[in-house]
């Protein structure tokens, strides 16, 4: 029986490790967090939820910088995110013709808050 508890108690452990917290209230965002709302709304919405779980088109990124690896396996950083922004990845078009620097810089901080 304290074998069983014990294993229960474990594996309730583990389960909630895996667990992203919630993301960042929109009416607590700063500037640069709100601008970088703004801009995943026109370029990045239609394809990735932001606040919500499941694939849409690509998948969500709702926690994104809070896990260590991106879903390709690469690291969930600025360097690797802004160029998968810039370039495209699979079917995800490259979008650093339409995607300013400042914008970028400003999506990859309201990620942070994801």
């Amino acid at each position: 029986m304290k074998r069983l508890l014990l294993m229960s108690v474990v594996c309730s452990a583990l389960m909630g490790c895996k667990t992203v917290p919630p993301p960042k209230p929109l009416t607590q965002l700063t500037p640069q967090e709100h601008a970088g709302y703004v801009a995943y709304q026109q370029n990045c919405a239609q394809c990735h939820y932001d606040r919500d779980t499941g694939s849409l088109h690509g998948p969500s990124l709702l926690g994104v910088y809070k896990k260590p690896y991106l879903q390709s396996g690469a690291p969930a950083n600025d360097e690797r995110i802004t160029w998968t922004i810039q370039h495209g990845r699979g079917m995800m078009p490259p979008l650093g013709g339409q995607v300013s620097p400042d914008d970028i810089a400003s999506i990859l901080a309201y990620l942070k808050t994801l």
